[in-house]
C-alpha cells in the first residue's frame, strides 16, 4: 500500500467516525430521556455484576462497628448489626435486577402466548378473558404475600408470586393488538390462501405486538422491582439475610433518628433504579410510536 493510499484509508474511517459520532449526538438530543434512563440502568448493571471486586462483604457481622457514620473504611456506613452499608445496597441491587428482569421476561413470555390464542381464536376468548378479569381482581401484593406466605421465602418463590398477577395486563395488551390486526387485509388473504395458523401468528401478527410489549415490559420490570421491595419490607420475601433493599429498609427503620444513612442508602438506590427504567419506558414509547415519532 503506498503512502496515498493510506492517507485516503485514514481520511475515510476518520470520515466514517465523525458520522458515527454525529449520528450518535443526534440520538441523545432526540431521546434524552430514553439516554439518561439506559445510562443509569447500565452504570447500576455494572456496579451489581462487578460489586464481589470491590465492594466488599455484605454479610460479616461486626458488632462492635455498628451504627457507624459513613468513613473511609466504610463508605455509606454500617447498620445495627455493623455490616457495611455501602456492600449490601451494590448487592442488593443484584436481587432487584434479576427479578425485574425476571418478572417482565416471564410476564412477556406467558402473557404473548395467551394473548395470541385469546385474540386470534373466538371461541377461546371467552374462557380466557374471564380467567384474566379473575386474576386483575385480585391485588397482586396479597396474591404475592399469599403465595410467599404458602411456600419457602426465596427468590425464586417471589419471581412467580410478582409475575402472576402481571401476565393478565400483558394478555389485555396482546389480545388487543390481535383483534386490531386480525382483521387486516394481508391477514385475510393468508387465510384465504390456505397458510396455516401458527405461521399467520407469528408472521403476520406477532410483528405488530414487538414495539408495545418492548414499552410494557419496562414498566413491569419497574413495578416488579417496588413490589419486591414492598415484600421485603413486610418480611414476605427473600430470607432476612439476603441482602435486597427491601430488607435493609426493614431492619434499619428503627434507626432512622439515629442512623439515617442506614434507610437512605437502599431508599435513593431503589428510587434511582425505577426512575431509570421508568425513563427508558417512556423513551422507547416516544420512540416507537409512529404517531409520536414523527413529530420528533
Amino acid at each position: 500500500m503506498s503512502a496515498a493510499d493510506f492517507t485516503q484509508e485514514s481520511a475515510a474511517l476518520a470520515r466514517d467516525r465523525q458520522g458515527h459520532g454525529a449520528a450518535l449526538l443526534r440520538f441523545v438530543k432526540r431521546n434524552p430521556t430514553m439516554t439518561i434512563g439506559a445510562l443509569i440502568l447500565l452504570l447500576v448493571a455494572i456496579l451489581a455484576l462487578a460489586a464481589p471486586l470491590f465492594a466488599g462483604d455484605p454479610v460479616s457481622m461486626r458488632p462492635a462497628q455498628r451504627l457507624r457514620p459513613p468513613s473511609s473504611t466504610n463508605w455509606l456506613g454500617t447498620d445495627h448489626l455493623g455490616r457495611d452499608v455501602f456492600a449490601r445496597t451494590i448487592f442488593g441491587a443484584r436481587v432487584s435486577l434479576y427479578v425485574g428482569v425476571a418478572v417482565s421476561v416471564m410476564s412477556i413470555l406467558f402473557g404473548l402466548v395467551i394473548g395470541l390464542v385469546s385474540g386470534y381464536f373466538r371461541r377461546a376468548d371467552a374462557v380466557v378473558m374471564r380467567l384474566m378479569d379473575g386474576l386483575m381482581a385480585i391485588p397482586g401484593i396479597l396474591l404475592a404475600i399469599a403465595l410467599v406466605a404458602l411456600t419457602r421465602a426465596s427468590v425464586t418463590v417471589v419471581i412467580f408470586a410478582i409475575t402472576i398477577p402481571e401476565v393478565p395486563r400483558v394478555v389485555r395488551l396482546v389480545r388487543s393488538v390481535v383483534l386490531s390486526v386480525r382483521e387486516a387485509p394481508y391477514v385475510e388473504a393468508a387465510v384465504s390462501s390456505g397458510t396455516p395458523v401458527w405461521k399467520i401468528l407469528l408472521r403476520h401478527i406477532l410483528p405488530s405486538t414487538v414495539a408495545p410489549l418492548i414499552v410494557q415490559a419496562t414498566y413491569i420490570c419497574a413495578s416488579a422491582i417496588l413490589i419486591e421491595a414492598s415484600l421485603s419490607f413486610l418480611g414476605a420475601g427473600t430470607p432476612p439475610e439476603v441482602p435486597t433493599w427491601g430488607n435493609m429498609i426493614a431492619q434499619s427503620r428503627l434507626f432512622l433518628s439515629r442512623a439515617p444513612w442506614t434507610i437512605f442508602a437502599p431508599g435513593v438506590a431503589l428510587a434511582l433504579v425505577v426512575l431509570a427504567v421508568n425513563l427508558l419506558g417512556d423513551g422507547l414509547r416516544d420512540r416507537l410510536d409512529p404517531r409520536l415519532a414523527r413529530r420528533m
